[in-house]
């Protein structure tokens, strides 16, 4: 790079047209089991009395469009076997085995696809909701991968699902701080939850204040890395899979109350009102309007690109978070392909989710340039413009490409044949709804059923294979009842 030609953004919101930024490696690791929806319903009926509010999350839980979800343990797991739900530390020490060990099993895929060597990162941003330990996981997983300690941390909290992509946004602004003094900068990017083992007191919140928390129908275990360079003082440059072009954070105002994760004595619970799908669906346009006007190697001055010019890589907090943004920016399921696949077969894994779209994204051919966003506590919004450049197989890096996935019409539909049979009608697996159930999944006052309530769900623990599940889509907090959860 020429000291004349160094990328920065301006201070009027624009970036310049070749920043020199771009994602080098990519890795995704999920845990061994996948799960059903059937397995929170065996360790409710295990645990728990069968009260008004239990079933109708059971309901609702039949109604995601989940079909399976990635968790540490089977339904047998002990941590969420005891009388009662485990501990914070209990849960701590738990992530400080299984959090790092996924963590560490993500970056060697990264750093592996990159090709460089742990002594040429210089820096490592990393971020979870489900674990806030001092020192944080990050410094084991340095020590595990044998980067040097004197290595330039950061460690992002409070921003749940947002925070893989706020760890980007991080990331390349540390790298255009390199780029200035023309120092290189290779920074690993690492995004771990553990979400399965908070099932517990969740259910413990739905049966003592009789809650319907649809949270613990959604959530679910992973780490996933990322390697961002600057490209300064690279010899043999490793290919990039997506260059970074712009980014946008924005926070939707007086939205604090309508998602969080905050801390109880029995680990984190989820704040999420059933404000969140229209308000995260009706702020994705501007922003994404704002965002290609700063983009000069985008926006075009005669006609600047509407949404369905992109591929879209957003982050799946639950299935009408996925539609809504479908419908609001005139996308079909083919834009999204990523983000429904990914939500069907791991369900939400919070800040780790946005890499693994992305992995999954770049199996196949697509448009060149992608939109990637995700929503957090706040609500905060992060929405970046990524270009393109690898295709192909992904499975050494996170998942098996099997040849069995769906067309992403297929997926899109299978999502939310999920929740209602095309009639509005509620149904699972064709079947329309029993009348008991919907009396147990209806809310008398703001819901229209379990399809409207788990098509709205976004964020909190979700049960897998008996290791529950714990975080909020991008990272929530305490329970509400029934009329402000969405």
């Amino acid at each position: 790079m020429s000291p004349s030609a160094v990328p920065t953004s301006t201070s009027h919101g624009h970036f310049k047209s070749d920043l020199n930024l771009s994602l080098q490696g990519l890795g995704v690791e999920y845990p061994p089991f996948l799960v059903g929806p059937e397995a929170l319903e065996t360790l409710a009926n295990r645990f728990y009395p069968p009260t008004a509010a239990l079933k109708k999350v059971l309901s609702i839980n039949r109604f995601t469009g989940i079909e399976t979800r990635a968790a540490i343990g089977d339904v047998d797991h002990p941590l969420v076997n005891q009388p009662t739900p485990p501990s914070i530390k209990a849960l701590n020490d738990l992530f400080r085995v299984e959090g790092v060990r996924l963590s560490v099993n993500a970056c060697r895929k990264a750093i592996q696809e990159w090709g460089g060597s742990v002594d040429d990162i210089t820096h490592i941003v990393s971020t979870t909701c489900t674990n806030s330990a001092n020192p944080g996981f990050d410094h084991f997983v340095v020590k595990e991968l044998g980067i040097r300690t004197s290595i330039e941390k950061i460690l992002l909290h409070g921003i749940g699902c947002s925070g893989g992509m706020a760890a980007m946004r991080t990331a390349a602004h540390l790298a255009l701080g390199s780029s200035y003094q023309r120092k290189p900068a290779r920074v690993l990017l690492l995004a771990c939850e553990i979400s399965s083992v908070l099932v517990r007191s969740e259910l413990d919140s739905i049966n003592e204040e009789q809650q319907t928390r649809v949270g613990v129908c959604l959530f679910s275990d992973c780490a996933a890395a990322a390697i961002l360079s600057n490209g300064v003082g690279e010899v043999a440059p490793a290919a990039p899979i997506f260059d970074l072009l712009g980014w946008k954070h924005q926070i939707i105002d007086d939205t604090e109350e309508d998602l969080g994760f905050d801390v109880d004595p029995l680990g984190w619970k989820v704040v999420l009102t059933q404000r969140v799908p229209t308000l995260a669906a009706a702020a994705v346009s501007p922003c994404f309007q704002d965002l290609v006007k700063s983009v000069p190697a985008i926006d075009d001055n005669d006609q600047s690109p509407i949404a369905a010019d992109f591929d879209w890589a957003l982050h799946p907090g639950g299935s009408l978070i996925i539609t809504g943004v479908e419908q609001a920016m005139n996308l079909t399921p083919e834009h999204l392909r990523a983000s429904y696949e990914i939500y069907m077969k791991y369900g939400n894994s919070s800040s780790a989710t946005i890499f693994s779209v992305l992995n999954k994204l770049r199996e196949s051919e697509g448009k060149e340039n992608v939109v990637a966003c995700a929503f957090g506590p706040g609500i905060a919004l992060e929405m970046m413009l990524l270009r393109r450049h690898q295709t192909g197989p992904s499975s050494a890096n996170g998942f098996e490409s099997d040849g069995t996935s769906e067309s992403s019409d297929a997926a899109g539909v299978a999502v939310q044949d999920h929740i209602t049979n095309g009639n509005g009608v509620p149904h699972m697996n064709g079947n329309p709804i029993t009348t008991n159930e919907a009396a147990a999944a209806d809310d008398d006052n703001n819901t229209d059923g379990p399809a409207a309530e788990a098509s709205s769900s976004v964020a909190n623990v979700s049960e897998q294979n008996g290791t529950p599940a714990a975080d909020g889509e991008a990272g929530s907090g305490p329970s509400l009842p029934i009329e402000d959860v969405d």
